[in-house]
């Protein structure tokens, strides 16, 4: 965890790009074929994968994510985690964070996996607005693509796939319309 915290995190998505090129490498997949879902901070780290390495995945589905990283301590409970990711009012942190930050990455002329974002708007730990600032800035550049699904109940916990399986099944739904 130590190895990829603040200025290192970028480590952590390097490892996950890493396993996903090995995946198509070894034939066992092919991009359009290749999905990620995360929850949360793994919410994050999806929608990073979509915006790092569009190239690399068929389909993102992104649950309660991070996705602002320049403006995280400001939303939901956000202050509390500088910890984990680093305080982006530190000039060098938030060069670093910016580096990978979802929202700040989405660039016109990219062409962006499908991306299916779900956020509840009671979600007081995230905070809703990260979900639509990504779908939005993704349709702002014209990914044709990209879906917001904002549950009115639920709270952080509208993933939990045993008391949400409606929503775990339009995921899965996303996906199987998706990966080709």
């Amino acid at each position: 965890h130590e190895a990829a915290r603040q200025e290192k995190r970028q480590k952590s998505y390097d490892d996950f790009i890493a396993v996903a090129e090995k995946l198509v490498e070894d034939g066992m997949t092919t991009p359009k074929k290749l999905g990620v879902l995360g929850t949360s901070n793994g919410g994050l780290l999806a929608a990073v994968m979509g915006t790092q390495r569009p190239d690399l995945f068929g389909a993102v589905v992104s649950d309660v994510p991070l996705t602002d990283m320049l403006r995280f301590p400001l939303m939901g409970m956000g202050a509390a985690w500088k910890h984990e990711y680093g305080d982006p009012e530190d000039p060098k942190m938030a060069r670093i964070l910016r580096s990978y930050s979802p929202f700040h990455n989405i660039h016109e002329g990219v062409k962006y996996p499908a991306f299916l974002v779900t956020i509840s708007t009671k979600d007081d730990r995230v905070g809703a607005g990260h979900a639509r600032k990504l779908v939005a800035r993704l349709k702002d550049v014209g990914s044709e693509h990209a879906f917001l699904f904002e549950d009115s109940d639920g709270g952080h916990g509208v993933s939990d796939p045993y008391k949400r399986a409606a929503l775990m099944s339009r995921r899965m739904g996303f996906f199987l319309n998706y990966l080709q």
